[in-house]
């Protein structure tokens, strides 16, 4: 699970541990296979060696690439965003906060030129909002966060788009939450 810290008046969301290694090890792990496929095939001991030096070229750049991208994300306790629950609640990210009652959809989607999921967040003044949260954020964890922190302040169009996404169900089986009925003006 992601690392929820609760403080006094604010909700702290960090990258889960067990994704840091996880990020580590694929961006790393991936672009030292590659070095490690290029330097066997220039010792052309195999009969498989120019495989090795073609494929080891070819995806080097693609996963140098990557790393790049997920290079930022791996910083130790990076904070992702914050949340400020309650009726004046903000949801504050990139020195930028955005009024909980003013978000109109929440939605996490894959980059597709960096494979890297991305919170977009729209607002009633149809501004978009980048979450980066450089896969350190399990969409289950996700799901739960904005069930638990934002859906009880937000404004009733809001809730039902977010009940049409969200799968209580599965969250309830999956990570033992319940959603607290809360009364909401």
């Amino acid at each position: 699970m992601s690392m929820v810290q609760e403080k006094e008046d604010a909700v702290i969301i960090k990258g889960s541990k067990f994704y840091y290694v996880l990020m580590f090890l694929a961006t790393a792990g991936f672009l030292i296979a590659c070095i490690f496929l290029i330097i066997q095939g220039f010792k052309f001991n195999s009969k498989y060696s120019l495989f090795y030096l073609g494929g080891g070229i070819i995806l080097t750049p693609f996963y140098l690439y990557l790393t790049l991208w997920s290079l930022p994300g791996l910083i130790p306790g990076k904070v992702l965003f914050s949340i400020i629950p309650g009726e004046d609640g903000k949801l504050i990210m990139n020195k930028k906060d955005i009024s909980i009652k003013n978000i109109k959809d929440i939605n996490l989607v894959r980059n597709p030129l960096n494979l890297i999921n991305d919170i977009i967040v729209v607002t009633f003044n149809d501004n978009k909002f980048k979450i980066r949260t450089y896969n350190l954020l399990a969409e289950m964890d996700y799901e739960m966060i904005v069930d638990k922190y934002l859906y009880p302040y937000m404004i009733e169009n809001s809730r039902k788009v977010w009940d049409r996404k969200v799968n209580l169900e599965l969250l309830r089986a999956e990570l033992k939450y319940d959603r607290k009925e809360q009364k909401i003006d």
